[in-house]
This record gives C-alpha cells, sequence and structure tokens, in this order.
C-alpha cells in the first residue's frame, strides 16, 4: 500500500477508483464493513482501492489540549488498513486552517481533480466540510452532476443493540473493559513502541520488565492487565502480565506500561514491542513497600497465566 499526502501527485494508477471516506480511528467492526465494500466494488470493477483519511485527526486540530484519546495512532491505521488490501491512503493533513475548506471545494480539488473518484463509500454519520455542512446528500447531487457512484452504509449493530463506534471502544478501554473492547474493534485493543531503558528495578526483583512510554496512543484504565506480546516482525506471540500506569510506589511521573513477558529472557531494549490488553486484573495501587509489592506481581502474575491459559480468550495481537 503506498500512502498519499498531496493533491498535485498523485499518480495515475490510483486515480478513478473506489475509495472509502473516514477518520477511522480504531479500524473497527463499523469501519471495516465500509472498507470492505469499498474493496469489494474496487475488486468487481477491476479499479483501484483507496481509502481516504485525516491526520491528525481533526478532534486533536480543534482540541489541542485533549489528553490523549487515539485508538490507533497513525501508524498502526495505516497497518491495519493495509492488511485490509487497500492500493492506497490518501492522508489529507488537517490543521484549523483546513477545517475552513467548503464542501463544495472538498469535493472538487479532493475527489474530482486528486482522486477522480468513481465511487466512494461512507458511514451513516459522515459529514464534512466547513461547519460540517456536507453531507452524504451532497455528495450524492455531486457525484450525478459528475459521474461518481455514493455508497452510504448504516451503522453496524453488534449483539448487545448498540453501534460499533469509536467513542464506544474508547469508553470501553478506559474502563478496563477488555472484551466489550474487543467485541467493537473485532480483535484485542493493543499498544506499540519502542522498548525504552528504565531503572531496572523489575528485574531486582526477579521480573523484569519491557518499558514502553505512551505518546498519542488512549490511556487506558490504570492498572494491571493479562497481555499477549509480540516482538518486532516476530510472529510468535508471548504471554505476560502488564502494569500501565504511573507507577506510585516508586512516585512515578507520566504513565508507562511496563510489560513482564512470561518465561523470556531476551534483550527487549530498543525492539519494538506490540501489546495487547486482553484482561483487566485489579487498579494500581501504592505498596508499602519492595516486599509487598513483589507478593503482588507474584499473585497478578499467576492469575495471568491462568486466565490466558483459558480456551475463551482470544490469541489476537
Amino acid at each position: 500500500m503506498i500512502i498519499l499526502r498531496h493533491t498535485d501527485d498523485v499518480p495515475a494508477r490510483y486515480r478513478g477508483g473506489i475509495v472509502a471516506i473516514g477518520n477511522f480511528d480504531g479500524v473497527h467492526r463499523g469501519h471495516r464493513a465500509i472498507i470492505a465494500t469499498a474493496a469489494a466494488l474496487a475488486r468487481a470493477e477491476d479499479r483501484p482501492f483507496g481509502i481516504l483519511t485525516f491526520e491528525p485527526h481533526p478532534r486533536a486540530a480543534f482540541q489541542p489540549d485533549l489528553a490523549p484519546f487515539r485508538l490507533t495512532p497513525f501508524r498502526v491505521k495505516a497497518r491495519l488498513v493495509e492488511e485490509l488490501g487497500a492500493d492506497f491512503m490518501f492522508v489529507q493533513a488537517f490543521d484549523l486552517a483546513y477545517a475552513q475548506t467548503t464542501s463544495d471545494a472538498f469535493i472538487q480539488h479532493t475527489l474530482l481533480e486528486a482522486l477522480d473518484v468513481r465511487h466512494i463509500v461512507i458511514g451513516h454519520d459522515y459529514a464534512f466540510g466547513r461547519g460540517r455542512t456536507g453531507t452524504p446528500d451532497s455528495l450524492r447531487r455531486a457525484g450525478a452532476a459528475h459521474g461518481f457512484g455514493v455508497t452510504e452504509l448504516a451503522a453496524v449493530i453488534g449483539p448487545a443493540g448498540t453501534a460499533f463506534s469509536s467513542t464506544g471502544a474508547r469508553d470501553a478501554i478506559r474502563e478496563g473493559r477488555c472484551a466489550d473492547a474487543h467485541a467493537i474493534l473485532g480483535r484485542d485493543w493493543s499498544v506499540e513502541g519502542r522498548v525504552e531503558h528504565g531503572e531496572a528495578r523489575g528485574r531486582g526483583i526477579g521480573f523484569p520488565t519491557a518499558n514502553v512510554h505512551l505518546t498519542d496512543s488512549l490511556r487506558p484504565r490504570a492498572g494491571v492487565y493479562a497481555v499477549r506480546a509480540t516482538i518486532d516482525d516476530d510472529p510468535r506471540v508471548y504471554p505476560g502480565v502488564a502494569n500501565c500506569g504511573t507507577r506510585p510506589t516508586f512516585d512515578g511521573k507520566g504513565t508507562v506500561l511496563e510489560v513482564h513477558l512470561f518465561d523470556l529472557q531476551e534483550n527487549l531494549y530498543d525492539r519494538h514491542l506490540r501489546v495487547a490488553f486482553i484482561h483487566f486484573l485489579r487498579d494500581e495501587r501504592k505498596f508499602d513497600g519492595i516486599a509487598a509489592l513483589t507478593r503482588q506481581i507474584e499473585s497478578d502474575a499467576s492469575t495471568a497465566r491462568r486466565i490466558l491459559a483459558e480456551p475463551a480468550q482470544t490469541a489476537s495481537v
């Protein structure tokens, strides 16, 4: 998959295609229905299949002081989209200046001149352009005038009777409801990043940890989790236990993900770790000393091993 960022240099082989449009944060089951519909149309018509998305997320531009909320930072979103078979991802840079683009200008300059779309696929709640004045109806009118089709998908409803949504996934993750997040996303929610050097306290008590600092990822409920992880491009999945929080026993500052992978002795410094949150075990708390902390970690690790061994637990990362 190629990533395109400029309207004035889209290669001819990616023009005239079928394009799914949206922010797609989380690439959840509702998003996947939109993307799958675009893919099927592209295959049927033997046309390029692409995604049009916006970075950073528009919410970050309008509310720059907002706490990190991304389910899928750009790198993760791009990988998930690529796994769904897209030929290209057109990334429209979004800032307050771009937010003043009218819906008509977006249609003319991006959809027609840059991408020469033949069909677009959107969700039922898609709105675009300055003041969110662009609607599915305005896209259909433009399509009738300029020769492109529009498919608007209804919300995808889950077993609980509510629509799959990024907001629902965020709420579940913030509350430690890993299974509910999985139901919305269609996979375990994960965090990934480079393993950084810490203070090696875990190694000193027999539980070495890989420390991953969260950047623009959503902060999950602070606490201890049963997790599964992959390292770099290694397909093997490693079970473990992790603490995500501020390490109050050591008066830590800033949110850090500390991951202990069972029965693994490798040096993980500077390796790329992808950590899937499987089950919330307990809230983070401050202990009266190293001995008490060590006993609790031993208990957490034992509980995590048992949970991860259960057949009902998913193994997706």
